[in-house]
């Protein structure tokens, strides 16, 4: 995992594919623990505090602040300060639309799994944005931004238009080129909570059509 960058208040990594956001097993290794021991390494006077999440097999660029009073600016005033988030997906089929943007209520069942459906049905509404950017002989790359940061919001949203991500074994069918998930958060622009400062970080895209 590296830290992409650091200050007093805040700190950007870029997570690998298979490692947990947080956990609630205090022993289960997660972006969390691994920044309050780096914290304490450090002799820092800060725990890390999530500001926004990322699917364990999703990589990317993921936020922290270092206390909860700055978790908590972001929290409020989450769309005037992050303005700017993108992810880069790798998904099956031929992608025939340039752009579009997909919408629909996403509610959990008892099993966890995430359902779409196009009226309310009691969940959450999610709208995705997405821009064709190469398109192969049997998978598509997808850029995809988000006006609202569900739960599986783009995993469920590409499956609903029948270009599901590659890798997906949830709401796919597992088919896995580069031996992951294929989905990456590559771009992170946001307005710094204490003074203001613009701040922007993207990161390479880390797959390749095939």
């Amino acid at each position: 995992m590296e830290i992409l960058y650091e200050d007093t208040a805040l700190v950007v990594v870029d997570k690998p594919c298979g490692l947990l956001t947080q956990s609630p097993d205090p022993g289960k290794q997660s972006v969390q623990t691994v920044l309050n021991a780096y914290f304490e390494q450090s002799r820092q006077r800060a725990r890390a505090h999530t500001v926004h999440r990322l699917d364990r097999d999703t990589s990317g660029l993921l936020l922290f602040a270092k206390s909860k009073k700055i978790a908590l600016l972001f929290e409020d005033n989450w769309k005037e300060r992050v303005y700017d988030r993108r992810y880069i997906a790798l998904v099956h089929g031929r992608m025939t639309e340039k752009e579009g943007t997909i919408t629909s209520w996403l509610k959990d069942n008892r099993q966890f799994v995430t359902y779409s459906s196009p009226y309310d049905n009691g969940g959450k509404y999610a709208v995705t944005h997405f821009r064709t950017l190469e398109v192969g002989e049997a998978y598509s790359m997808v850029e995809l931004r988000l006006d609202t940061g569900r739960k599986n919001q783009i995993r469920v949203h590409l499956q609903d238009i029948g270009f599901p991500v590659a890798g997906d074994r949830k709401y796919g069918d597992g088919s896995d080129p580069e031996g992951r998930l294929c989905l990456h958060a590559f771009r992170l622009c946001f307005r710094h909570p204490l003074n203001g400062k613009d701040l922007r970080f993207e990161t390479r895209n880390p797959f390749r059509l095939h």
